[in-house]
């Protein structure tokens, strides 16, 4: 080499061939893949263990549902609840009679206005029928006051021992010996015990016979109402025939009687379908739990509704405007306005519809000018109107923001094609804009559906929680009844049950009837999302 030619000089490396820093062996960028892969993973395995937990707490429900049910066909309670209904369906067809009372008393007092007095004494002869009605069904109600106590003591009689049962049981898994010698137990026979109670079957048909020809007798003695109106008139024709329906169903509660047997097992199915179509609530009872959930069912579904009804056009009509109408200074206005209302705390909202809203509504339905409204006026403060109402307003920033969404993917070039044919303004957003984003519309108030069937703070403080289907008979006017919803239940029950028992596992079954509420109604926003997605490609 020539002394006068200088070496190259040295080479750097190629930039990414430098040494870089690692973490536990992972680049940077595998760091923050693994990072967010972590959290990916993590959700989809809380969500796995939730399920778990979920069906794991509540499977054991119908197993113990369809002890509950034997331990009342043995103890005879069912057998006593067939001769209850009897009593019970008389006790209504009486209270149908003093509504149609009262009803005439109002006529009287208000239409005719007449003094109280004077509308009494018009109705006397009224008073007296019902009062010979009402005793009629002395005799029965004399066989169930008697039997109910002989089912109760058969029902606690093995209850004790069964716990006896339980507490040797015990003793024995922890080696005391000794002390479990020391628990006694007797087995029941329910054979022996039911003998008192099914050996009255005759003398109970002939106490039934003897009130269905008393109803019989009394009836053609209806007297006519003084001055009756063609709907009071309609009411006791209705009355008669409510009780020619109820003097049929004696027959058939003898036949129940009679075959009644307390040894028939309880299918496996009759446990799913009392859950499933059940209309009693009922926890707690000394005579007998039951666990329907329909009442709270109707109850969330009543809420829902009356959520997305005022929901959906604020929700979605503040969407369009923002963004087809408003101006850039509007849209930092009221947007954030409207998602701030879902930070908003749901007990603050709960307690803003316990002092003002139930409040304000009471006293709008007394207004004389809104009587016209279908259940106005009405008393109850706290109702599912209440409830709908505050729901509404935590389900509008979910419906307008996802609304939004969608009318921001509708492609620029239909709006341009529809202005270049001539269309106006109005006719673009009403044909073109609103249509092609109609499914990520609807997949925004499915969503706010979802959102407002699982709120709980809001429907336990404003709801009512009275455990009952409402009485849709009366037409829109159970809209401003109180109910009790599925969320409410759990969250008002769940600390007051011992873990583990009968009462618990039907809270978590309620809890999975949610869980597949929300889960159906998130499939059906994914279907219609997937389906938006290709329209507009």
């Amino acid at each position: 080499m020539s002394p006068d030619v200088l070496p190259p000089p040295p080479q750097k490396p190629f930039v990414i061939q430098k040494a870089r820093t690692r973490f536990f062996g992972l680049t940077l960028d595998e760091t923050i893949r693994v990072f967010f892969g972590g959290n990916a993973l993590t959700a989809v395995v809380v969500l796995a263990l939730i399920t778990f937990f979920l069906f794991r707490e509540g499977s054991e429900f119908f197993g113990q549902n369809r002890e509950s049910i034997t331990l009342y066909r043995k103890a005879g309670l069912e057998y006593v609840d067939y001769m209850r209904a009897q009593q019970e369906s008389h006790t209504a067809l009486t209270r149908y009679l003093f509504d149609v009372r009262l009803r005439a008393f109002k006529q009287l007092t208000q239409d005719q206005a007449l003094p109280p007095a004077q509308a009494n004494a018009q109705l006397a002869d009224l008073d007296a029928f019902a009062g010979r009605y009402s005793d009629t069904i002395e005799p029965v109600r004399g066989f169930v006051s008697e039997l109910t106590d002989v089912a109760v003591a058969i029902k606690e009689k093995y209850t004790v021992n069964r716990d006896a049962e339980k507490e040797r049981a015990q003793f024995l898994a922890a080696g005391m010996t000794a002390e479990a010698a020391e628990v006694k137990t007797t087995t029941v026979d329910f054979k022996a015990e039911l003998a008192p109670l099914v050996g009255v079957t005759p003398a109970y048909v002939e106490a039934a016979n003897g009130v269905a020809a008393a109803i019989k007798e009394l009836l053609p003695s209806l007297p006519k109402l003084p001055a009756s109106t063609a709907d009071l008139a309609l009411r006791l024709e209705r009355f008669q025939e409510l009780n020619r329906q109820y003097l049929a169903t004696f027959q058939e509660t003898q036949k129940k009687l009679e075959t009644w047997d307390y040894q028939k097992p309880v299918p496996a199915i009759d446990t799913f379908t009392g859950f499933i179509l059940g209309k009693d609530w009922k926890t707690a009872s000394f005579w007998q739990d039951w666990y329907g959930v329909v009442p709270l069912f109707v109850g969330s579904l009543m809420v829902s509704v009356i959520a997305l009804f005022l929901a959906v056009p604020l929700g979605v009509g503040a969407a369009i405007y923002i963004n087809q109408f408003s101006s850039a200074r509007e849209q930092r206005l009221i947007k954030p306005a409207i998602e701030f209302i879902s930070a908003i705390p749901s007990v603050v909202l709960g307690f803003f519809g316990i002092a003002v809203l139930g409040q304000a509504l009471r006293a709008l339905s007394q207004i004389e000018a809104l009587s016209w409204v279908p259940g106005f006026p009405f008393s109850e403060r706290l109702n599912a109107l209440t409830a709908g109402c505050l729901l509404a307003l935590i389900a509008v920033p979910t419906i307008f923001t996802l609304a939004e969404d969608a009318l921001n993917n509708v492609p620029r070039a239909f709006k341009e094609a529809s202005f270049s044919l001539g269309a106006s303004r109005m006719q673009t957003i009403l044909r073109i804009v609103v249509p092609a984003s109609l499914s990520g519309i609807v997949s925004a108030i499915l969503l706010g559906l979802g959102r407002v069937i699982g709120e709980t703070m809001v429907v336990l403080l404003c709801a009512g929680n009275r455990i009952a289907i409402p009485d849709f008979t009366q037409g829109l006017t159970a809209f401003v009844q109180p109910v009790h919803t599925m969320t409410g239940i759990i969250a008002q029950e769940m600390g007051e049950v011992v873990r583990g028992e009968i009462h618990y596992r039907a809270l978590f079954m309620v809890g999975l009837v949610l869980f597949f509420i929300a889960l159906l109604i998130n499939f059906l926003a994914q279907k219609i999302v997937r389906k938006y997605r290709v329209s507009i490609g």
